[in-house]
């Protein structure tokens, strides 16, 4: 299928490079280096070998969010953010580009989502998980953004009406006990996905969507898990008459259908996708590859040929993304 946009596709600027030295071996650091620091050589080769039209542009992680320096974090984000400006300006034909935030400060984060959306163009914002910031628990205590002092923000979030993707980081070290002695458990294996499915889940069940039901948050890897598990999450002893401990005023299901989108980066499994569209429907899928710590060939010729619809394929790889991240008449 030609004409694709891709959403989950990472970067990074010098200051952020050494954060994904860890998710392969030593052997391999040179190649996902150079795939990392490049945006129109290797990149755009690739898109144009696979049907990719534009690519969604997003710092990589955790970078931003494990700064707990509230001024640095500010200073990387807003200097991370002008180079990808920078970058998109040189093809906006094939790129678009998510906001870095820094929000250890809820209000500067605010306040530099509406630059980049305003000043810079940007489509929305990825932001790397839980924040850490020194002035709370030291910079060890994960901010997760359905606490109080994150209502202001995600106003502002609706009111600008761009998308939130919320992406993976692994678990601060005194909560990932769980995994001791089983390292080869966090990152893309199972850690990412527990993290961000724990995260979605609080968003969901802190009554947010209730005060900003315009809110569009995208979480990627086929929906970290969570489409699956959404029966057992609202009927957990059903046969139990008793009302449910947390402030959300409807199901789960409901407000995930409702104000959530997945995408299939990084999950290249035509059963995981085809449960997924039982589950939400065509229309809340999106394509995405996960380059560069996965590769744009696996995914573009696995969903090129996936067991679905032709009209399915095309909202999945193109006319949601167009619709969600309002591209006009998107790419051809």
């Amino acid at each position: 299928m030609n004409g694709k946009i891709a959403l989950e596709e990472h970067f990074a600027i010098p200051q952020t490079l050494q954060d994904s030295a860890g998710f392969v071996p030593d052997d391999h650091w040179k190649i996902l280096e150079a795939r990392l620091l490049d945006i129109h050589e290797q990149r755009l080769r690739l898109m144009d070998e696979h049907g990719i039209e534009v690519c969604v542009l997003s710092l990589n992680a955790p970078a931003v969010q494990a700064i707990p320096d509230r001024a640095k974090a500010v200073e990387l984000a807003r200097i991370a953010n002008d180079v990808l400006a920078e970058e998109v300006a040189r093809r906006p034909d094939r790129f678009r580009a998510f906001a870095a935030l820094p929000l250890q400060d809820p209000d500067a984060a605010s306040a530099e989502l509406h630059r980049a959306v305003t000043d810079l163009g940007f489509v929305g914002a990825l932001v790397n998980g839980f924040s850490q910031d020194e002035q709370q628990g030291d910079g060890q205590l994960p901010l997760y953004y359905d606490l109080p002092q994150y209502r202001g923000f995600w106003a502002e979030v609706e009111r600008l009406d761009v998308p939130f993707y919320l992406h993976p980081r692994n678990p601060l070290p005194q909560d990932a006990r769980i995994y001791e002695g089983h390292p080869w458990l966090l990152g893309p294996t199972w850690g990412f996905a527990q993290e961000t499915a724990v995260h979605a889940l609080r968003l969901i069940a802190s009554g947010l969507f209730d005060e900003h039901p315009g809110l569009d948050i995208v979480i990627g890897h086929m929906g970290e898990g969570i489409p699956a598990m959404l029966y057992r999450v609202d009927h957990r002893n059903r046969w139990v008459e008793a009302p449910h401990r947390y402030p959300a005023r409807r199901k789960f299901v409901d407000y995930f259908a409702e104000n959530f989108w997945i995408t299939t980066s990084g999950n290249f499994r035509t059963q995981s996708l085809i449960d997924a569209v039982l589950e939400l429907g065509s229309d809340r899928i999106l394509f995405a590859t996960d380059w560069p710590f996965e590769n744009i060939d696996h995914a573009a010729v696995w969903f090129d040929s996936a067991a679905i619809s032709d009209a399915d394929r095309r909202k999945i790889g193109r006319t949601n993304s167009v619709k969600l991240f309002k591209l006009g008449d998107g790419p051809r």
